[in-house]
């Protein structure tokens, strides 16, 4: 289960009570105060780790609460601090205050840590209020409360290429040929209902590429699955926007290619402005010439690289592998690469 939102509350430990107490011993005619201050609350530590890509983790746990100080002992005993917990997070997490809205933290490395709530301060024992005119104070003071936040994590995937389009352009298809992901492909619409990420390997080195699930007209009135799921694609590199310019769809591919760049721009004017390749789909089924060469013109009227590929024998995707690596490294597809593709890989 992909989860990209949720709320959680956060505690942070209690400071321990001061001890009251005095010396009581044999042979000591002159006892004195003895209270021990309390121990220090835990903190709250959130740390980005690379072994977590979903927040579902908190979805069924959403209460967390460090542990207490330990109260102060007589014979100058400080109680022991509260552990600290540290809660893992997705690497892309932004931390926001859920009641006020503020932006408090955002993951974009792994091993980065935010202590997001910090533990009371323990209080002091009786033994801190000694003075040489008052020999027997029985002040001590109690612990002070851990903060307490309610916190909403926002997941943003970190993927190089995000492939988007309509519900059935293959998407799914083309991530599953050019990476190791296995994300579930059928010949209906909505199959991809949660983004998938695959690594694709070219020479020596790798990009993430992401598949976001299909965009309609209406999209951003909440149609089809709406655009919750464009968020994952503000951090990308790269848009690659497929385009199904078979006969068989029963759809105007121009006019599929003017929607999505409309439901991008109605979503966030920058997102529509991030660089982007047309890629042209299914080229193996039978279809009208002009369909081609209709989707084709659309993107040289903004100046954007076009392909035709074919998920099914293969064509153009050794291709467009290469230029998705280009113009992630920010390199002209033109320029000779030394690289070595694999097939099939």
């Amino acid at each position: 289960m992909f989860i990209d939102e949720v709320i959680i509350t956060v505690k942070a430990g209690d400071g321990g009570n001061g001890c009251l107490a005095f010396r009581r011993e044999k042979f000591v005619p002159r006892g004195g105060p003895s209270g021990g201050d309390g121990g220090c609350g835990g903190d709250v530590v959130l740390v980005s780790s690379e072994h977590y890509n979903t927040l579902l983790h908190f979805r069924f746990n959403p209460e967390h609460t460090a542990e207490r100080g330990r109260h102060g002992e007589g014979s100058n005993r400080t109680g022991r601090n509260g552990a600290v917990i540290e809660l893992p997070v997705p690497v892309g997490t932004i931390v926001f205050n859920a009641d006020s809205g503020e932006q408090l933290f955002d993951f974009t490395a792994p091993g980065q840590r935010f202590m997001v709530a910090h533990g009371g301060r323990g209080g002091r024992g009786n033994a801190r209020f000694a003075t040489a005119t008052h020999q027997a104070p029985t002040e001590h003071e109690e612990g002070k409360p851990g903060e307490f936040f309610r916190l909403r994590l926002e997941l943003k995937l970190l993927a190089d290429v995000a492939l988007i389009g309509f519900p059935n352009a293959g998407k799914s298809t083309l991530i599953s040929r050019l990476s190791a992901a296995k994300p579930k492909i059928a010949d209906y619409p909505f199959t991809t209902l949660e983004p998938n990420l695959g690594v694709v390997q070219v020479g020596d080195g790798t990009f993430v590429l992401a598949d976001i699930p299909g965009l309609i007209e209406g999209a951003h009135e909440g149609h089809g699955l709406g655009t919750t799921f464009l968020r994952h694609i503000e951090r990308t590199r790269l848009l690659a926007h497929l385009v199904d310019i078979s006969d068989a769809s029963g759809r105007d591919p121009a006019h599929d290619f003017d929607v999505i760049l409309d439901e991008l721009n109605r979503f966030d004017k920058e997102l529509a402005k991030k660089p982007m390749i047309v890629v042209a789909t299914k080229i193996d089924l039978g279809q009208d010439p002009a369909r081609v060469e209709a989707v084709k013109a659309k993107a040289q009227e903004r100046g954007l690289p076009f392909f035709a590929i074919s998920n099914v024998t293969g064509a153009g995707l050794e291709e467009l592998r290469l230029a998705m690596w280009n113009r992630v490294h920010e390199k002209h597809p033109g320029t000779p690469q030394d690289v070595t593709i694999s097939v099939g890989s």
